[in-house]
C-alpha cells in the first residue's frame, strides 16, 4: 500500500508525521497523523489510538493537543485518524449541518445509500488503518489502547467493548453515550443505518450491558456526557 508523507516535524526527539493514502474502505484519500517517540532500532512500541469528535480532522489534536512530551517520555506511538471520508463526490448533509456527513462519520459502517459506499469508518479504524500502521511503523499490536472525545469517545468505547482483549485500556472524555435517544443522534444513526439499528457496530444505548468485556474502561466526565444535548460544534472547532 502506497503511503504519502504530507509532513514531518521533529518533536521531543521523536517524529510527528502526517500521512495520506488511498483507502480501500472509504474509497477516498484518507489523512492521518502518527507520532513516533525516540526509540532504539528494532524495538516495538505500544500504540495509542485517538478518535476525535464532531467537525474535527486529524489536525485538531495533532496541532493543538500537546501529547508528544508524554509520549516521548513513555515510549508511546500516537495515531490520530480523520473523522469521516472526504473528497469530491462524497455525500454530506443536505443542509451542510455539522452533525452529519463530513466530519461526522460516527465511526460506523453506513448501510444506507448514498452513504454506504464511503462512510465505512468502523472498518477503517478497526481493520484497514491498523494494518497500515503495523506495516509502516514499529508498533507492538499486543500493547494497544484507544480513547477519544465526544463522538470519538463514543467510538472508542464501542470499538473497545466489541473487541474484548484487543486493547489494554479504553477511555473517553465527555463521550456521547446514548445517541439513539436524542434527536441529533437519531438523525445520524438513522441517516447512516436507516431503520436497521442491528446493523450498527456502534451506537450502544447501555454501556453497562458490556461490563463483562475484558477492557479497563474509564470514562472521564470532564463535562456533562452527551446523552441529553448537542455536541457543541463551536467548541469542537476550537480544539
Amino acid at each position: 500500500m502506497t503511503l504519502e508523507t504530507v509532513s514531518l516535524n521533529k518533536s521531543h526527539e521523536g517524529m510527528q508525521g502526517v500521512y495520506r493514502h488511498a483507502s480501500r474502505e472509504t474509497k477516498t484519500p484518507m489523512t492521518f497523523s502518527v507520532y513516533v517517540p525516540p526509540h532504539q532500532a528494532g524495538v516495538k512500541l505500544p500504540v495509542v489510538w485517538y478518535l476525535s469528535g464532531l467537525t474535527c480532522t486529524h489536525a485538531n489534536v495533532t496541532e493543538k493537543g500537546e501529547f508528544r512530551r508524554a509520549c516521548a517520555e513513555l515510549g508511546l506511538i500516537f495515531v490520530a485518524p480523520d473523522t469521516s471520508p472526504r473528497g469530491e463526490g462524497v455525500p454530506g448533509d443536505a443542509a451542510n449541518a455539522y452533525d452529519f456527513g463530513l466530519g461526522a462519520g460516527f465511526y460506523v459502517d453506513a448501510t444506507r445509500e448514498p452513504f454506504a459506499a464511503n462512510y465505512r469508518m468502523w472498518s477503517y479504524v478497526t481493520a484497514e488503518l491498523p494494518e497500515l500502521i503495523a506495516g509502516q511503523f514499529p508498533v507492538d499490536a499486543a500493547r494497544q489502547s484507544i480513547f477519544g472525545h465526544s463522538m470519538g469517545g463514543h467510538g472508542a468505547l464501542t470499538i473497545a467493548l466489541r473487541n474484548p482483549g484487543r486493547y489494554r485500556a479504553a477511555s473517553a472524555f465527555s463521550p456521547i453515550v446514548a445517541p439513539s435517544q436524542v434527536p441529533w443522534g437519531i438523525k445520524a444513526l438513522g441517516g447512516y443505518l436507516g431503520d436497521d439499528r442491528a446493523a450498527c457496530h456502534a451506537g450502544a444505548n447501555n454501556f453497562a450491558s458490556f461490563a463483562s468485556d475484558a477492557v479497563h474502561l474509564v470514562a472521564y466526565a470532564l463535562r456533562t456526557a452527551k446523552s441529553t444535548g448537542a455536541d457543541n460544534s463551536s467548541r469542537h472547532s476550537k480544539r
